[in-house]
């Protein structure tokens, strides 16, 4: 990029009077080895629980996952769509009807010292594999992201977060199959509705099947402001610093993987669905009714998010936590856990007793982040 300059804050510029040159990029990004078509949906999720489905398509491309998705709805036939598999729990009893696991790959990305980086990314490829193409190409913006289980689609429907960043930083337009017209639906970001853990994609379950995602980067070698004490102090530096992107990644791989929240078959700590509850968002009143160490993060429309983890803690459910086969992370308590043959059930009633628990000791519900197939808390 020859046209470009770095200055002090490491943000890509245009050098004045230079032709603003654009580099268009389409590449594949390194994937698993082969898609398994076993019907067992514990084959296919993080947690390593679920039962069979009645059929399952693995969809490659766009065509693909428009050709299934279409032909099940013509026919009556339930709709199962599985995104990476890493913010699910399916019933033991499976899913009787068409699973379709999104596959679909490619990256397609323009990118100028005037515009930044408009990068398109299909529904299918891996979330923390972009996010570390995203790193080696100077786009800035994900790095905080790292690590995080799942599939590049289903991110926007979640709008996922960690370390003081949310997707939808950096989301500029969301493509979808709209299953009630038919037809596709294109959201600009105003449009998606991104809330904490949210968007019009979450709040119309089942409505809207991502079919791409685009993002509009910045472009330089210092990430995003570091927002998140806890990474902030990892990295050695203050609130709001920019720090090589590369750093950050690093950074974020190890914290995460000191929690368990990094994918290793070899640790039952990562047989989850990550955090299993969202952190709460309450009215002033409520916030100020919690204890005096309780964490309290005020929010833009006036409310107060408070950490879930501290609550399950303070609420006396600690790390590791329960009876085998299904307890609370040994490395973080607001992980449930499969430590090896645990049933949907198991991790049901888990959940049910550190949710009751919260209730009587604080009055707060908790919601559980996953998606629940075929089972109710």
């Amino acid at each position: 990029m020859s046209e470009l300059t770095r200055v002090a804050s490491g943000i890509s510029v245009g050098v004045s009077g230079a032709a603003c040159e654009v580099e268009s990029i389409d590449t594949t990004l390194a994937g698993p080895a082969e898609q398994t078509e076993s019907l067992r949906l514990a084959d296919h999720t993080t947690f390593h629980i679920g039962g069979l489905a009645k059929r399952l398509v693995v969809a490659g491309s766009e065509a693909e996952i428009i050709d299934a998705v279409t032909s099940a709805d013509a026919a009556g036939e339930p709709v199962l769509v599985l995104s990476g598999g890493s913010n699910v729990l399916v019933s033991d009893a499976g899913f009787d009807g068409t699973v379709i696991k999104i596959a679909s790959r490619g990256v397609h990305a323009d990118v100028s010292s005037c515009g930044g980086g408009l990068v398109r990314v299909e529904a299918g490829e891996n979330w923390d594999a972009f996010v570390d193409y995203a790193v080696s190409q100077e786009w800035i913006g994900i790095e905080a992201l790292s690590g995080i289980p799942g599939l590049v689609g289903s991110t926007a429907i979640q709008n996922v977060g960690a370390y003081g960043a949310d997707v939808s930083d950096t989301i500029a337009v969301v493509r979808t199959l709209d299953r009630t017209t038919g037809r596709f639906a294109t959201f600009p970001l105003v449009e998606c509705r991104f809330a904490y853990r949210d968007s019009r994609f979450k709040r119309e379950p089942g409505r809207y099947v991502v079919l791409q995602v685009s993002f509009q980067f910045e472009l330089g070698t210092l990430s995003a402001p570091i927002r998140y004490a806890e990474l902030a102090r990892a990295l050695g530096v203050e609130l709001g610093s920019r720090v090589d992107t590369r750093r950050v990644r690093q950074a974020v791989l190890e914290l995460r993987r000191s929690k368990g929240m990094v994918i290793d078959e070899a640790d039952h700590d990562t047989w989850s669905a990550g955090s299993f509850f969202t952190n709460p968002i309450l009215t002033p009143a409520e916030a100020a009714a919690l204890p005096p160490a309780a964490p309290r993060f005020p929010q833009p429309d006036g409310r107060v998010k408070t950490s879930a983890a501290w609550l399950i803690d303070h609420a006396g459910f600690h790390k590791g936590f329960g009876t085998p086969p299904a307890t609370l992370s040994t490395k973080h308590a607001l992980a449930l856990t499969n430590r090896g043959g645990a049933s949907a059930d198991d991790v049901v009633a888990l959940a049910r007793q550190v949710r009751g628990g919260v209730r009587d000791a604080f009055g707060i519900d908790l919601k559980p982040e996953p998606v629940l197939v075929g089972l109710d808390l």
